[in-house]
């Protein structure tokens, strides 16, 4: 323990040991000490000489330090003691960085110290599992070197340490808890951790986005003061970033949460804007960055769209507007905020739109754009301010044809107000003012206004320009040729040739008007076949351009410059492969390819500033067809123009059969939607008709339940032994019975009689149709099987009309035996009633019975008339065909009749019995006659009317079958 003190305290005994000595006994006491207290002031020890003796602690005390941490869980002071010696030998801080007067390897040999050991930490990743374990003990002397040591590794190896995370179960989400940590110094210090995590791999920014950062930080934001905010805001501010930049799901998930309406508040700024602090001005900055992060043009367009019309939704345009148009913004954050409006409206038309009723807070009020454009032609304004308003006038008009229409208005003789200054006019003054960058701003951004719209590039030519008094005015296209031939400055070219392509590119007037002027095609040779230096050869390429252009969009209106002859121009003067290098020589240039990545004008310096991002589309786009233009033959060309026609007509064709499929498909859809509304419409009458069918099939079963109650009923009266009023209850019963079937068979017998009506109709329309058709070969094979068959049937009708007949002869026998019994007994009142009720009903069968020999003698002529009409209908197969139906259909019938008069003879052999037993037993019991004989009456009436009923259907049907038959 004297030993420890003394290497604290600095005091000697005895001869000084050397570092690596002290060093190594500390190891030796750390790794052999039993007691925690000596291993504890060893750890101490050791992290008080770990920054002078870095080396040596590192290379001697790194396992036992790692030992420390995995066996000395319970102690939270040696652990902090450990994580504070590993975090100094592993980091390498600002403090520990050598002066400058040392030379630049020894600062090589530091940093590279901190590698190796981070490397000896990292070769097992347990270790950083370890790590992580440790952050869960709240105790501050282990939590925050813990945060220190791990945002350490981070910095020196950070891809390895975030790959170990990221499989470390819970690792992410335990690096998340630090920002709830009540103690500032460990959320701070985790916020900085958090920033190394997160760079460069998205897996570990989405883990971090769905553990709810963007919540956490946007209410820390909030809790500091937002932009008036510290460094807190700025570390919060730099890990959203982070977490946003080129993270398409993690940018979704920002504002479907809602985020970006938070961000609204951060631009809320006083109309004091004097005292700007340095932190302050960091702040704005970062939350400028991050609105352009969310409305990028590097975004997917649908995901850049959406978050913009949030914007404009939350009034966070409105609020950046208002930045741009205050002052005493400081010029960096007034830079940053034109960029951002021109991200946030760029493509937009709802925001554009906005932008363009944005008026500056001036006596009188001027227009935003007006006033932004003439800081742009400004020769005083800063450089990078220049590029701002010119990138945020490109964004104004890109895909704007209504932006781009009022710009092209303000230079038209009928719109000019001579009391206001007009983007045209300023647009003009920079286009023909002496600084060339406002030339080369001006000629750009009227290109712009120009960009993929015909409509606009034929009204520029209607622009008139007074160059002086007394002289004519001249065209701007005139103007533009004039000082371009006036030989000015590289930059003023350039920008005065980049408008002129895009100005008569696909616009064959333009080409024809600048073609008309008989200067501007020698001058363009003469500039492609000169031998000049670099920087011409630049505009040499930019001519070459123009001249295609010239060719390729050029109609053969003026006689003195048709394509061909503007071709032989260029094989006699220039040469087509010297015309051709010069026109390739555009896509090699440097500053091509840097204008060619991004929208946004970013330059060094002024003169680099050459190119704009549009114009590489454009030239992109046209240098492989001027290339075949300028080599292709007449001959060709004519070929080329005849499969143009060709292909016109073709597109007309398809267009008209495309209008026409459009029409059918249109009825084809309200057809469809007929169908679905008819299908709709049957499935609800199918489960109509299927619920009716149920409730039919019920009522049909209950019928069928109370016939057969009935059926008992009767049957135990009839074998009931009961006194004479219940007989004579019975036969009133029965006889109500039988009248409502007598009243059933009228109806039935009607029905008949209009179906017979029917039929004689049709007999009569089909004998008068046979006599108009030819007759045909008798005797064929078919008919004289169907004489047979109806010959088969007429038999059967004989026999049904003999049991008939039988059956009647022995209802008369019972008819004389129930006479013959009544004549023995005494007439009474009841049994008087009766026999009137019977001849009643005796009469009514009378009639149904001469009724059925009616229809017998109409079924016999029915039957000499089918003969006739046999002969005439043998020709047609349909009747044939018909016949077999009804062949098939008579058959059944037959098997049904038969059956249906099996069952009528076992009733009535059933009757006799049940007569025969009943008369024994009344005689055995002493009954008088008059009972008996009234109760086979009605037991006689019964069956007769049951057996004509079951009858006369039957043959009713079998006249109307040989009816249609014939």
């Amino acid at each position: 323990m004297n030993f420890f003190r003394g290497v604290i305290s600095g005091q000697a005994a005895g001869p000084q040991p050397s570092g690596a000595e002290t060093i190594q006994k500390l190891c030796d006491r750390v790794a052999s000490s039993t007691l925690l207290e000596d291993r504890r002031d060893a750890v101490r020890a050791l992290k008080s000489l770990s920054k002078k003796y870095r080396m040596e602690v590192g290379t001697q005390a790194m396992d036992h330090l790692i030992n420390i941490l995995q066996t000395d869980r319970s102690d939270s002071e040696i652990l902090g003691y450990a994580l504070d010696t590993l975090y100094n030998v592993i980091c390498n801080d600002e403090e520990e960085e050598q002066d400058e007067s040392e030379d630049e390897n020894a600062q090589k040999q530091a940093d590279d110290l901190g590698l190796q050991f981070t490397d000896t930490f990292v070769q097992d990743p347990e270790h950083v599992t370890l790590l992580l374990t440790l952050l869960e003990e709240f105790d501050f002397h282990v939590r925050w070197p813990g945060v220190k040591l791990l945002t350490a590794l981070l910095k020196n190896q950070g891809p390895q340490i975030q790959g170990i995370i990221l499989v470390s179960p819970m690792g992410v989400s335990r690096l998340m808890d630090l920002l709830a940590d009540s103690r500032e110094v460990i959320r701070n210090d985790g916020l900085l951790l958090l920033q190394q995590l997160t760079k460069g791999n998205a897996a570990i920014q989405k883990i971090v986005a769905f553990e709810n950062a963007f919540e956490r930080l946007l209410d820390i934001i909030t809790e500091e003061g937002s932009s008036d905010g510290g460094i807190v805001v700025e570390d919060c501010l730099l890990l959203l970033l982070n977490l946003l930049k080129n993270n398409s799901s993690n940018q979704n998930f920002f504002k479907e949460g809602s985020y970006i309406q938070r961000m609204k508040p951060w631009f809320e700024v006083g109309d004091d804007n004097s005292g700007w602090s340095a932190q302050k001005v960091t702040n704005l900055h970062l939350m400028l960055q991050l609105v352009r992060v969310m409305v990028s043009p590097v975004n997917s367009p649908g995901a850049t769209a959406s978050c913009q019309k949030s914007m404009f939704q939350c009034g966070l345009l409105q609020q950046l507007c208002t930045i741009l148009m205050a002052t005493g913004v400081p010029a960096d954050i007034l830079t940053e905020t034109i960029n951002t409006v021109s991200e946030v409206i760029r493509g937009s038309q709802v925001n554009q739109d906005y932008f363009a009723s944005v008026n500056a807070p001036s006596n009188p009020p001027r227009p935003a754009i007006v006033v932004l454009l003439m800081s742009m032609v400004n020769e005083r304004q800063p450089f990078v301010l220049r590029c701002a308003v010119l990138y945020c006038f490109q964004c104004f008009l890109y895909k704007n044809q209504k932006g781009q229409g009022e710009i092209v208005a303000t230079l038209l003789p009928s719109t000019i107000d001579a009391n206001s200054i007009s983007a045209g006019q300023l647009l003009c003054g920079g286009l023909f003012s002496a600084d060339s960058l406002s030339n080369w701003c001006a000629a750009v951004a009227l290109a712009h206004a120009l960009q993929d719209n015909l409509t606009q590039k034929e009204q520029l030519l209607r622009v008139q320009l007074a160059t002086s008094l007394g002289k004519p005015p001249v065209s701007l296209l005139q103007q533009c040729t004039n000082i371009l031939s006036q030989g000015s400055k590289v930059q003023t070219r350039v920008g005065l040739l980049m408008l002129l392509c895009t100005w008569i590119s696909n616009c064959p007037i333009a080409v024809t008007h600048f073609l008309h002027n008989q200067e501007n095609v020698p001058f363009l040779t003469a500039q492609i076949s000169e031998n000049l230096g670099e920087d011409e050869r630049l505009v040499q390429g930019l001519c070459a351009l123009l001249l295609g252009i010239c060719i390729y969009y050029n109609d053969n209106s003026l006689e003195n410059y048709t394509k061909e002859k503007l071709k032989q121009l260029i094989e006699k003067r220039i040469g087509k492969e010297n015309f051709v290098e010069k026109l390739c020589f555009i896509t090699k240039h440097e500053l091509y390819s840097r204008a060619a990545q991004k929208p946004q004008p970013v330059f060094p310096s002024p003169e680099q500033m050459l190119f704009d991002h549009e114009f590489t589309k454009l030239v992109k786009e046209l240098e492989g067809v001027i290339t075949k233009a300028v080599h292709k033959s007449s001959e060709e060309e004519k070929k080329e123009e005849e499969v143009k026609k060709t292909l016109e007509q073709h597109d007309n064709i398809v267009t008209q059969y495309k209008e026409l499929i459009r029409e059918q498909d249109a009825q084809l859809q309200e057809l469809k939607e007929q169908v679905t509304s008819m299908t709709s419409q049957n499935e609800q009458l199918q489960a109509t008709i299927t619920q009716q069918q149920s409730q039919i099939q019920q009522h049909k079963d209950q019928y069928n339940i109370l016939k057969l109650k009935l059926a008992k009923e009767n049957q135990g009266q009839s074998n009931s032994q009961g006194d004479g009023s219940q007989v004579n209850g019975l036969q009133t019963e029965e006889l109500t019975q039988l009248r409502e079937e007598v009243e059933e068979l009228r109806k039935q017998h009607s029905l008949l009689q209009t179906q017979l009506g029917d039929k004689d109709a049709l007999i009569s329309s089909l004998k008068s149709g046979a006599a108009q058709t030819a007759e045909g070969p008798a005797g064929g094979s078919d008919n004289t099987e169907l004489l047979q068959e109806l010959e088969a049937l007429r038999s059967q009708v004989q026999s049904q009309s003999t049991e008939i007949g039988q059956l009647k002869m022995e209802r008369q026998d019972l008819l004389r035996r129930a006479e013959v019994g009544s004549s023995d007994t005494l007439p009474s009142s009841d049994s008087s009633l009766d026999a009137a009720k019977m001849a009643e009903l005796e009469s009514r069968l009378g009639a149904q019975t001469s009724e059925m020999e009616r229809l017998k003698a109409e079924v016999k002529n029915l039957s000499e008339s089918r003969a006739e009409l046999e002969k005439r209908l043998d020709s047609t197969t349909s009747t044939v065909a018909i016949l077999q139906t009804e062949k098939e259909k008579l058959q059944t019938d037959v098997q049904e009749s038969k059956k249906e008069q099996d069952d009528l003879l076992m009733l009535l052999a059933d009757q006799d019995q049940k007569i025969t037993s009943l008369k024994k037993r009344l005689k055995e019991l002493g009954e008088t006659v008059e009972k008996l004989l009234a109760f086979s009456k009605i037991t006689s009436i019964k069956c007769i009317v049951f057996i004509f009923t079951a009858n006369l259907p039957r043959l009713s049907k079998h006249k109307e079958e040989i009816r249609s038959a014939q």
